[in-house]
């Protein structure tokens, strides 16, 4: 079945009348005027490339991108000129390496419906890839290029995640959760204990990136600029298959797997698919990870690490893709500078004091919470509440 006809199908009413879409474009929200009332869509800016020739990616990025997004892309290619290197590759580096692997956790759970805790060990298997394969302080690595490193690793990456989607996608809730959560524990004990590829609990040293264009990609502002490049890629990825028909569909089966299977989609499919999506964004983090500490161990895909992956997602807002680098942000700096106010084995204590703030307070997220304050206190609430008052 074709797109247009699966849209034709889903808006269809019981008696062929149009109904409201069944799951709203992410970011999106319904207007709540009184029942029995027409709804009326709110302005929206003109589209100057609606009816021209321009390229498709010239009208994506006007559809996508508002002016805030804008400021938003003017600051972070400024920060480099004006922060201090401290600030630059612990804080600003890190969470935008973070954030991509939240991206694929925020990609299965926000449209997809499938909470995956194996995501740190996708990142991981790419990381150990790149160890393995490349250049590294043990003498077990073999010493590839990294333009073929790279490309293995996210092989291997996508190749894994699409293995762990095939297993996991035929249940639901809690067993798709304790599912990707052992095979998470299951990676953990096999680099900790095999030294014949893994090496064991001392991992891989001195893996660092290569230099490029006489550019030394280890020092901050480079590596920094690789890890925007590579976040900002993602993001618009995302934000970009989220509205093909692929992506319409797989929020379909978010909403209703059953109705969709009956309208003629393979649901397993598509679920299997996003899961390999989400390994091309963890394995990318995987890659720059590794890049960033300059070694990996066991440690680096412990199941700490695999709930902090999803502590990250739930902070930011799985309703959106930017919410990922935003729970990063938070994350990172609570990380970062929480241990000069408590003791850093108390450091999970505030992490777990805030990620329950939010929870109760703001189910989706830091995102959900500034969705509510604007509601409550913008312009629209007036505008609403006097519109209601009208015979």
């Amino acid at each position: 079945m074709s797109a247009a006809r699966w849209r034709r199908a889903m808006n269809a009413g019981p008696t062929g009348a149009p109904a409201r879409p069944p799951f709203p474009s992410s970011g999106s929200s319904a207007s709540t005027g009184a029942p029995g009332r027409p709804q009326v869509a709110p302005a929206s800016e003109p589209d100057p490339y609606a009816d021209s020739d321009a390229p498709r990616w010239l009208k994506f990025l006007w559809r996508t991108l508002s002016p805030r997004h804008w400021l938003v892309a003017a600051f972070v290619v400024l920060l480099p000129f004006v922060a201090s290197p401290f600030m630059l590759y612990q804080v600003a580096a890190q969470s935008l390496v973070f954030g991509l692997i939240a991206l694929s956790l925020t990609f299965l759970a926000g449209y997809g419906g499938m909470v995956s805790l194996a995501q740190m060990t996708v990142a991981g298997i790419a990381g150990y890839a790149v160890a393995v394969l490349g250049t590294s302080g043990t003498a077990t690595s073999l010493g590839w290029p990294w333009w073929v490193v790279v490309p293995c690793a996210l092989i291997i990456a996508v190749t894994c995640s699409t293995l762990i989607g095939w297993l996991s996608v035929r249940t639901d809730g809690i067993y798709t959760i304790m599912i990707t959560l052992a095979i998470g524990v299951a990676f953990y004990y096999l680099v900790l204990q095999n030294y014949t590829v893994f090496n064991g609990f001392q991992g891989f040293q001195k893996v660092y990136p290569p230099e490029v264009l006489g550019l030394n990609w280890r020092e901050p502002r480079p590596f920094y600029f690789l890890t925007l490049a590579c976040a900002l890629a993602g993001y618009l990825f995302i934000k970009w298959l989220v509205r093909t028909p692929f992506g319409i569909a797989l929020q379909g089966t978010r909403d209703n797997a059953r109705r969709m299977g009956s309208l003629g989609f393979d649901v397993t499919a598509h679920r299997v698919a996003a899961y390999a999506v989400s390994g091309l964004l963890a394995g990318t983090g995987g890659v720059l990870l590794v890049w960033y500490n300059g070694l990996i161990t066991p440690g680096s895909v412990g199941t700490g690490w695999l709930i902090n992956v999803l502590v990250i997602a739930v902070l930011g807002g799985m309703k959106h893709p930017i919410g990922a680098f935003l729970g990063a942000i938070v994350f990172i700096l609570l990380q970062t500078f929480a241990i000069d106010l408590i003791d850093r084995e108390r450091f999970n204590l505030v992490i777990g004091g805030v990620f329950l703030a939010i929870v109760l307070f703001s189910p989706d997220g830091l995102l959900g919470l500034w969705a509510k304050l604007r509601s409550r206190f913008g312009p629209n609430q007036v505008v609403t509440s006097t519109t209601r008052r009208q015979p």
